[in-house]
């Protein structure tokens, strides 16, 4: 069996993208997931995680229901030109027999206790993760190790000209995130996740693979992603295909010796005004840093690796 994981996720496309690499990937084992708001509202994130385990049949997956709106008390953005009106780009899941009673969070300290490895994988806003460090301080040392998504580290974000929207949508979880956890966290931040395009060719070339083995599941990748990569192209007329954000983080609890990252002292800045969201890392050479806990910033990664086994993953199954 894989490497145990709760996935904490927004469920926009890359979200999707993202989870159903895992679920291809056996060196993964997908234990939870935690549907959050984010790219779409709690309501839709439950109903798309629904919508995926009909779709997948892997009715064991056990959904937990996570946070509805940020720790800042804003009103959250949702972002239905990139992810579509339901999340999923051009599908619309029909609401039938959808239970949305999901006040059930507390589910995640069983599943901590049961996993002594279990892995935490957030590609989304922090807000649940930062409850779990709140509520559950103790139980949330027993966690073998976090991948977050998130940041931008001198580089320009892509809801201000500093932020990144996962820290931007709620900078107070961020920083509670970065300053409780009781060891160093791997971020993967726009730095990488910017880079990690996979071209529409390589979307063609394994709808049709899809197409021939009659993959239902493996189908519904090309007219989200179609979807997707339009909305980028839109925005940045330049780039060269879709940016699967949150793929390359799932990717990278499989190949970690694929990233490279540096360890470093880490703030968010919550403070309201231009740089509100802003991840901040201190990379100088030198022997006294900033008063911060110290996290792991992915600064590089290996692409063609990346996209090579993302192909072969979900064309074969193995990774």
């Amino acid at each position: 069996m894989g490497k145990k994981v709760l996935f904490f996720g927004d469920f926009g496309i890359d979200d999707i993208i993202a989870l159903l690499y895992a679920l291809y990937c056996p060196q993964i084992d997908v234990i939870g997931i935690v549907a959050d708001y984010g790219n779409v509202s709690k309501y839709d994130a439950i109903r798309n995680v629904k919508y995926l385990i009909e779709a997948t049949e892997k009715n064991d997956l056990k959904v937990i229901g996570g946070a509805g709106r940020a720790l800042t008390g804003y009103e959250p953005i949702f972002y239905p030109t990139i992810h579509g009106p339901e999340g999923l780009g051009p599908f619309q899941p029909e609401d039938n027999n959808f239970d949305n009673n999901f006040e059930n969070f507390y589910e995640i300290i069983n599943i901590i206790e049961k996993y002594p490895d279990l892995v935490l994988v957030n590609v989304g806003r922090l807000t649940s993760l930062a409850t779990a460090f709140i509520l559950f301080p103790e139980v949330m040392k027993k966690v073998s190790d976090i991948y977050v998504m998130g940041g931008a580290f001198n580089y320009p974000g892509n809801v201000t000209p500093v932020a990144e929207a996962n820290f931007h949508g709620d900078p107070f979880a961020a920083n509670l995130v970065f300053t409780l956890a009781s060891s160093p966290i791997k971020i993967i931040p726009l730095n990488i996740t910017q880079r990690a395009v996979i071209p529409p060719h390589i979307i063609t070339m394994l709808d049709n693979e899809f197409t021939k083995k009659g993959d239902k599941v493996g189908q519904m990748i090309k007219p989200m992603y179609d979807f997707y990569y339009s909305s980028y192209k839109d925005m940045i007329p330049s780039i060269g295909g879709g940016p699967i954000h949150d793929l390359v983080v799932m990717w990278a609890v499989v190949e970690s010796q694929e990233v490279k990252y540096k360890k470093v002292p880490v703030s968010i800045v919550t403070q309201t005004g231009l740089a509100f969201g802003q991840s901040i890392g201190d990379f100088r050479e030198l022997t006294e840093k900033i008063n911060s806990p110290n996290h792991y910033v992915g600064v590089d990664f290996s692409y063609w690796k990346f996209v090579n086994s993302f192909v072969h993953t979900l064309l074969t199954g193995t990774c």
